[in-house]
């Protein structure tokens, strides 16, 4: 599939998505809003995918929403087609959907792992699409803000719940209510990121974490661990947690991953796990963002 805004490629069962609009520092549209879903789409369809990679073309990540619209960039109601086109299709509570925050839950609902590599400035949604990645890598040379108080918005991209799971509350609230742009080595001390890494080890760190995953790991038990891990995060009780874990390793622990897997640790050989996600993932986990109701 040709794409605009971004570019989508397969190699060693790794997926790599990469903004590309290096010119604008990769600022977000309505077009890379559209294209990273269906990239995402793409990914979970393959089952030779078993990890994607996020990361920009040039010397930044995604500088935030383009705004090229001026005054207007965020106004909904605008007669500018710019600043409307922002928004997503469709309403929620009588409102238009907010862009990022699509994205956002779209990377959400992945059932392969999701791995981001931030090369440069990360601003504004730039940072908020990519609470929901499982491992967020940074150059030495990135750098972060949570801008939105500075433009006389609010954060969006669903992080009002990603941001404060992800850092913690204290955090979350002093990056948001500052608006400032901060360095790697604060958002790794803040949690927003696990690693800092040399600018030219990023993309090589990033693919050796998801050949580690390809490699040495069951497809469809990484998808279903990934969709238990963040969705207990808004469960009421670890009850919960324990009735979801009861029945999918009784579902799994009975099929042909998990016989593999031992008898591939006895044999004292790698294993070569037969399942696939699009025709063995249990349909009794679905991905967690979806709720009665949501959109």
């Amino acid at each position: 599939m040709s794409r605009e805004q971004i570019t989508y490629e397969v190699s060693e069962s790794i997926a790599t998505i990469t903004l590309d609009r290096p010119d604008k520092l990769n600022a977000f549209t309505h077009v890379m809003r559209d294209e990273l879903i269906s990239a995402f789409d793409d990914a979970d369809a393959d089952d030779e995918v078993r990890a994607v990679i996020v990361t920009g073309a040039g010397r930044g990540f995604c500088a935030g929403a383009d705004l090229s619209a001026g005054a207007e960039t965020f106004n909904a109601g605008a007669n500018d087609e710019r600043a409307a086109t922002r928004w997503a299709a469709g309403q929620i509570d009588g409102v238009p959907r907010d862009g990022g925050g699509t994205v956002a839950l779209r990377i959400a609902e992945s059932r392969k792992p999701v791995i981001a590599a931030f090369n440069g400035p990360a601003v504004g949604v730039g940072v908020t699409m990519m609470l929901p990645a499982d491992i967020r890598l940074a150059a030495e040379s990135a750098k972060f803000g949570l801008v939105f108080a500075r433009r006389g918005i609010v954060p969006e991209a669903a992080s009002s719940w990603f941001l404060p799971r992800v850092v913690g509350i204290s955090q979350a609230m002093e990056w948001v209510a500052t608006g400032r742009v901060f360095g790697a080595q604060e958002a790794l001390s803040g949690r927003l990121v696990s690693r800092v890494v040399p600018d030219d080890d990023l993309l090589p760190t990033a693919r050796a974490i998801a050949r580690e995953i390809a490699d040495n790991t069951s497809g469809v038990s990484v998808a279903v661990s990934r969709q238990l891990l963040w969705g207990m995060l808004g469960a009421d009780s670890p009850w919960e947690a324990h009735r979801l874990d009861s029945k999918a390793i009784n579902h799994l622990g009975a099929a042909a991953d998990s016989a593999e897997g031992v008898e591939a640790f006895l044999a004292k050989r790698p294993a070569q796990f037969p399942m696939k996600v699009s025709a063995d993932y249990p349909d009794f986990i679905p991905p967690w963002p979806r709720r009665p109701g949501s959109p």
